[in-house]
């Protein structure tokens, strides 16, 4: 019998989260070893990945948001190694997680530790990886300036309620995007360039983004006349702005901003004036449902032994 044997890398917030606590129990009691180790500043993402990679671990948690879960799917793929990854959200967004339709119930995030994994892409950017996507324009400006404190009381809705408060900041980027047999030059409100699909607490910049196709899904906003009534549109979910996307999906993408451009690497900062997006393909094994949008078919069809 296959030893059952994982580590939860658990975000330092999430030390007395009663429902965690809860879960690892019934885990261990259903026969799982199971070991806690929590981050507590910036690094110890990676030094604890490397430490239970070293200590024979194959079974990886991420628990924690979308930074935390980066941080150790960027050491993970680093490292080279077959270990398989567990998403556990408990983050504000949790964007790649429910693009994933991972549940955010922890007892059944947990669960599909006994589910297969699947081979998943990453990005890449700079010497960093990001996992779900890198956002780039007044949308990750949003994102980096939503306080801890309004999403604790407000959840995703904290991203709408700073952005439909920052009208008098709103202003667009320019922008040229180049990649294979394509090339956009412009102003621009938003960018997503996605393995998953949604970014901001919910915003579908990649609607059909997979992240094991191999490609990068490059989506753009460009800036309109109307630029605060089509931003409005779009943080409340309006269906007309999204015929205004110009969208491609590449293996790399170049972008050039003699200004330089805010990215947001699924909350880690960014900033660059030449910036080169490529996708490392299958970089990562995660444990997914066998139903995930974000699986194309031949994942479905080619599970991993």
């Amino acid at each position: 019998m296959t030893e059952r044997r994982a580590i939860l890398i658990l975000h330092g917030k999430q030390a007395l989260n009663e429902d965690v606590r809860n879960a690892v129990e019934k885990k261990r009691q259903r026969g799982w070893s199971l070991d806690v180790r929590l981050t507590w500043e910036a690094g110890d993402a990676q030094r604890l990945v490397n430490e239970a990679l070293a200590d024979g671990h194959r079974e990886i948690i991420a628990g924690g948001g979308d930074g935390t879960l980066r941080d150790i799917a960027e050491a993970l793929a680093q490292a080279d190694t077959d270990a398989r990854l567990t998403i556990l959200p408990l983050g504000t967004a949790n964007d790649f997680a429910r693009s994933a339709e991972v549940p955010l119930e922890v007892e059944k995030a947990l669960d599909l530790l006994d589910v297969p994994a699947y081979a998943v892409d990453m990005g890449e950017v700079d010497g960093q990886m990001f996992l779900n996507m890198a956002t780039g324009g007044f949308g990750s400006q949003v994102t980096a300036n939503t306080s801890e404190d309004l999403k604790k009381v407000l959840g995703g809705a904290a991203y709408l309620f700073t952005g439909l408060s920052r009208f008098s900041e709103l202003s667009a980027a320019y922008g040229e995007i180049t990649g294979p047999d394509f090339h956009w030059q412009g102003e621009m409100l938003a960018l997503g360039i996605g393995n998953g699909r949604q970014a901001g607490g919910g915003h579908p910049l990649c609607p059909t983004a997979l992240a094991d196709d191999g490609m990068l899904d490059v989506s753009i906003l460009p800036a309109p006349q109307e630029v605060i009534g089509t931003l409005r549109s779009l943080l409340e979910g309006g269906l007309g702005v999204e015929n205004m996307f110009v969208r491609a999906r590449l293996p790399w993408v170049e972008l050039k901003s003699t200004q330089g451009l805010d990215i947001n690497l699924d909350g880690e900062p960014l900033k660059g004036e030449n910036l080169r997006f490529e996708i490392r393909p299958a970089a990562l094994h995660v444990h997914l449902p066998s139903h995930s949008p974000l699986l194309g078919r031949s994942a479905r069809l080619n599970r991993p032994d």
